[in-house]
């Protein structure tokens, strides 16, 4: 299981709603609208080490 940069949810690396390359590493998202955040802005959900970001579903 992977771990959604924006959430904090696990996504399952096989089925994810969307995933993004950044800096030559895969992100898993678990919803469109998280992908849509990372993608526009994906430095801060880099730096956060994975933390979760206040986003709740």
């Amino acid at each position: 299981m992977a771990k959604d940069p924006v959430c904090g949810m696990k996504v399952d690396e096989k089925t994810p709603a969307g995933k993004s390359e950044y800096r030559g590493k895969t992100y898993f998202f678990c919803s469109p609208s998280c992908k849509q955040s990372f993608d526009e802005k994906p430095e801060p959900y880099v730096q956060q080490n994975n933390e979760h970001a206040g986003h709740h579903h």
